[in-house]
């Protein structure tokens, strides 16, 4: 049987970067509190990051988010690396660690 010609998608143009990032409410769940989030895949994971949602430490090759202030610059010193989960959970339970 003949292969399949795959189809390229070209409905839609690549994000910036190769990267998706939205616009989500803070750490403490307030809506005036903005705050862009990134994903971060497992392949380009290459450091060890604390999370501020549980103070355990994200690995080198695992998928997290990363997070900073959507109304502010957003330097590298205002972005934290955060597990997925702990981020989605961030409305139930409060930060455990707070950063300086």
């Amino acid at each position: 049987m003949p292969r399949r010609n795959q189809r390229h998608r070209t409905d839609r143009p690549a994000p910036a970067g190769g990267r998706e990032s939205r616009i989500d409410s803070g750490p403490a769940g307030y809506d005036d509190e903005r705050y862009l989030v990134r994903p971060v895949p497992g392949s380009r994971a290459t450091k060890t990051y604390r999370c501020p949602g549980c103070d355990h430490e994200i690995r080198p090759g695992v998928p997290h988010l990363v997070a900073w202030p959507a109304d502010e610059l957003g330097g590298a010193e205002e972005r934290r690396h955060w597990h997925t989960g702990c981020w989605n959970g961030r409305g139930s339970r409060g930060i455990t660690r707070r950063w300086s």
